[in-house]
């Protein structure tokens, strides 16, 4: 009776065993089984994160009165008098001008708010009073389409963050770009919070 028993049990086993290590495979004349769905049909922005090891170096226009910590190995461009930081969808503006007072949620909210209306795209954010360590500012946040991609043509919806910074008659402003949807959040503090007056 124990031999049988024993005998019964090492089939089982067997059985267990080559069911195991053997693929399963679908009946006879049955349809492969689908791929997942892929949602590479609806575009999406690429994320553009700016990656956590990015390192920064300070860059001060020629004859300015202050300096700023930007991204280390970006393109760099004139454009009129702004200096364009660029790095695939992400770019870091920074120009500067004379201004006999300082900026106010007011003031930007009646000249430069309804100047970037004009922007293709444009989606309102927000106006606020910001500090960061060169003192107070401005900031607006907005969306807008990018310009066609220089290579594919291909444009973005663009999450702006623009700061405007005051001192002694000088106005500097910061505008920090890259797709909707990035999180660039501490990257973008780096830089607002990395302003120095000289």
């Amino acid at each position: 009776m124990n031999v049988v028993r024993l005998a019964a049990g090492a089939v089982v086993l067997v059985s267990m065993v080559a069911a195991c290590g053997s693929p399963s495979k679908p009946p006879s004349g049955a349809a492969p089984s689908a791929p997942a769905p892929s949602s590479a049909g609806k575009e999406v922005n690429p994320a553009g994160d700016i990656p956590d090891t990015q390192a920064y170096v300070a860059y001060t226009p020629p004859g300015a009165v202050f300096s700023i910590k930007v991204p280390e190995g970006w393109s760099r461009a004139q454009a009129g008098a702004a200096t364009l930081f660029t790095d695939k969808l992400n770019r870091v503006r920074i120009e500067s001008h004379p201004a006999a007072t300082a900026p106010t949620v007011a003031s930007v909210t009646t000249q430069e708010l309804s100047q970037l209306r004009a922007t293709p795209g444009f989606t309102a954010g927000k106006v606020v009073t910001v500090t960061r360590k060169a003192g107070p500012g401005v900031l607006i946040t907005y969306q807008a389409t990018s310009a066609p991609d220089p290579v594919t043509g291909k444009m973005y919806m663009d999450a702006i963050e623009q700061y405007e910074f005051w001192h002694g008659g000088r106005e500097v402003v910061v505008t920090l770009a890259g797709s909707a949807g990035s999180d660039n959040v501490d990257p973008w503090r780096t830089i607002s919070d990395s302003l120095r007056w000289h």
